[in-house]
């Protein structure tokens, strides 16, 4: 199995690593700092290095249990120690509007009590679903004014890995509307923004709220009768 290192150093830009596989879409490493994807988060691409040549990473995939480093053309042989490289732009940006959507849910959450029903991001661009019945201009603007006030209370975001039963004693710690985590996973990975938010989560955050900059609600839209969309922008 790969050594996922995202998981408790989300800053690693680089990272050594050997191949252990190679398959017709790329190879597996033997331990990746890149982000495969999931939870509305896209994987993460950037390159592989060995000496002066470059192999670019498009994303990863699992195939058949392995995780795949997406590659096209000419690809390292099995054994090969490489240098794998983040884009890094992309990643951190990634990192601040997965962060944004956390403090968005905590907010909701606490202030409503609606759980979310679904989301998606793209770098500074992401939007979320909530069991709201109704949505309007003077409650976006209240939304909105919340969350830059939790952004500027700079709190620290801490991750933890929690044995499962630890971790399901914790209250409201899946704010999904439907349980993800399969019975399966022994071991939860678990992100809080102190004093605001604790959820299961398996992406990659940065370390301060303050790092995520000034939030924008640009558009809400009805999904269904009490589902809700908003979508917001960062800077």
């Amino acid at each position: 199995m790969t050594d996922l290192l995202y998981t408790t150093d989300s800053y690693r830009q680089t990272f050594p690593a050997t191949v252990t596989a190679v398959a017709d879409l790329g190879v597996v490493l033997d331990q990746t700092a890149f982000y495969p994807g999931g939870g509305g988060q896209p994987a993460d691409s950037g390159w592989l290095l060995v000496g002066d040549h470059r192999y670019p990473v498009s994303g990863l995939k699992r195939v058949e249990g392995q995780l795949l480093h997406l590659l096209e053309g000419d690809m390292p042989a099995v054994g090969t120690a490489v240098t794998g490289q983040l884009d890094w732009e992309r990643r951190y940006q990634l990192m601040r509007t997965h962060t944004a959507m956390h403090i968005l849910c905590g907010v909701i959450w606490r202030d409503y009590g609606a759980s979310v029903t679904g989301g998606n991001m793209e770098p500074l661009l992401g939007r979320m679903d909530f069991e709201f019945e109704t949505m309007r201009q003077e409650l976006v603007a209240e939304i909105e004014q919340a969350v830059n006030a939790e952004v500027a209370a700079a709190h620290e975001i801490l991750v933890k890995i929690l044995p499962r039963e630890e971790a399901f004693r914790i209250p409201d710690l899946i704010r999904t509307k439907i349980n993800l985590l399969p019975p399966g996973i022994k071991a939860v990975r678990t992100v809080e923004i102190v004093g605001l938010d604790l959820q299961a989560d398996g992406g990659t955050h940065v370390a301060n709220t303050r790092e995520v900059g000034p939030m924008r609600i640009v558009d809400y839209k009805s999904k269904g009768k009490i589902n809700k969309r908003i979508y917001v922008e960062l800077e």
